[in-house]
C-alpha cells in the first residue's frame, strides 16, 4: 500500500514537471510567434488626398477612399483642390453624414494659405469633425543651414508655443512640411527640429519631394525625427511639378512610376521607428487644381499602382 502511494506521488510530480515544462515551451513559442506576427503585420497607414481628384465633388471622391486602401481623407483647399470650400458650402453636419455613409474618417485639413500661426480656428473645426491634424508649411528665413538653421528652428518653436499648446489641448497635431524656400528644408534644420522640439503635438510632415538633393540622408532623417513625424508624403521630385510636361513625365512623381527614388530604405526606416501616422501617395499636377488624370477611375488605379509598389518595399 505504501509502495503504491509513493509511486502515485512520484507520478503526480512527474506530471507537474511535464506540465510546467510544456507550459514554458508553449509560452516561449507563443511569444516568439507573437513577435514574428507583429513584425510581419506592420503596414503603412494610407490616407487619400482630396486634391488628387482636382475640384471633383466630395460625394464622388469619398467612395474612392477604401478603393485606394486608405481609411481617411485629407481635405485640401484652393488652389490645389476645393474640397475644404465644399465643406463650408454643405455644412459640417452634411459632411459628417457623407463620411459616415462611406465609412471614411477625416484625417485632417491641409491649409497652406493659413500658415503656421493662423490655425487655431481650423484646429477646432478638425476636432469637431473627428480629425487628427492640420497641415501647413513653415515660415522664416529661406533654406538656412548650419548655425542659422538651428537658430531658425529655435525662433519658430518659440513662436509656435501657444499654437502647440492649443493642439495639445485639443488632442490633434500640427504637421509642418519640410518645404523648399522656407526654413524647414535643409537636413540641418530637420535634425535641429528633432533635437529641440519639446511639443508632442507639433510634428513634421516628411516630404521626400523636397529632399531630392539628400536622398541618401532620408532614412537617417526619419530615424532622427522618430515620433516627431506626424505625416508622410509618398511623392518624389519631378519636373512635372513645376512646368508643363507630357503626362507620362508628370506621373514620375508617383512612387513606382519610374521616377528613380528607391523607397526600400525609406520604408524600412519608417518601419524601424514603428511609424503609425498617415502615408499619402501624392503628386502635383500642372497647373494646380487639375485632377492628376482625366477620370476618378484612372486616378484611383494610379494610386493603387503606387500603393502596390510601396507595400512591396515592406517585404
Amino acid at each position: 500500500m505504501l509502495f503504491n502511494n509513493i509511486a502515485c506521488i512520484k507520478k503526480i510530480k512527474e506530471c507537474e514537471c511535464m506540465n510546467r515544462r510544456d507550459f514554458a515551451i508553449g509560452l516561449s513559442a507563443g511569444l516568439l510567434s507573437g513577435a514574428c506576427k507583429t513584425q510581419k503585420e506592420y503596414k503603412l497607414n494610407y490616407i487619400l488626398s482630396s486634391c488628387m481628384y482636382g475640384y471633383m465633388p466630395l460625394s464622388g471622391i469619398l467612395p474612392e477612399v477604401k478603393k485606394t486602401g486608405a481609411s481617411a481623407i485629407d481635405i485640401w483647399c484652393r488652389v490645389h483642390g476645393n474640397q475644404r470650400e465644399q465643406i463650408d458650402e454643405m455644412g459640417f453636419e452634411k459632411f459628417s453624414m457623407l463620411l459616415e455613409k462611406h465609412e471614411v474618417k477625416l484625417g485632417g485639413f491641409t491649409q497652406y494659405p493659413l500658415g503656421p500661426f493662423r490655425l487655431q480656428k481650423e484646429m477646432e473645426n478638425v476636432k469637431r469633425l473627428g480629425g487628427q491634424y492640420v497641415l501647413c508649411a513653415s515660415s522664416g528665413p529661406k533654406e538656412p543651414k548650419g548655425k542659422e538653421a538651428r537658430e531658425a528652428v529655435k525662433v519658430f518653436i518659440d513662436k509656435m508655443k501657444p499654437h502647440a499648446e492649443k493642439a495639445e489641448e485639443l488632442g490633434i497635431n500640427i504637421n509642418i512640411e519640410n518645404h523648399s524656400n522656407l526654413f524647414l528644408y535643409h537636413p540641418d534644420s530637420i535634425y535641429a527640429f528633432a533635437e529641440l522640439n519639446p511639443y508632442k503635438h507639433l510634428k513634421v510632415a516628411f516630404a521626400p519631394h523636397h529632399l531630392y538633393k539628400w536622398v541618401s540622408e532620408m532614412p537617417s532623417l526619419i530615424r532622427a525625427l522618430g515620433d516627431n513625424i506626424g505625416f508622410f508624403y509618398a511623392q518624389e521630385h519631378g519636373k512635372g511639378s513645376y512646368k508643363k510636361v507630357p503626362k507620362k513625365d508628370e506621373m514620375l512623381q508617383m512612387p513606382g512610376f519610374g521616377g528613380g527614388l528607391d523607397y526600400g530604405p525609406i520604408v524600412k526606416a519608417l518601419k524601424g521607428i514603428n511609424y503609425q501616422g498617415y502615408v499619402e501617395i501624392f503628386m502635383h499636377p500642372f497647373p494646380r487644381g487639375l485632377p492628376i488624370l482625366p477620370t476618378k477611375e484612372e486616378i484611383t488605379a494610379a494610386i493603387n499602382k503606387s500603393r502596390s509598389y510601396l507595400d512591396s518595399c515592406l517585404a
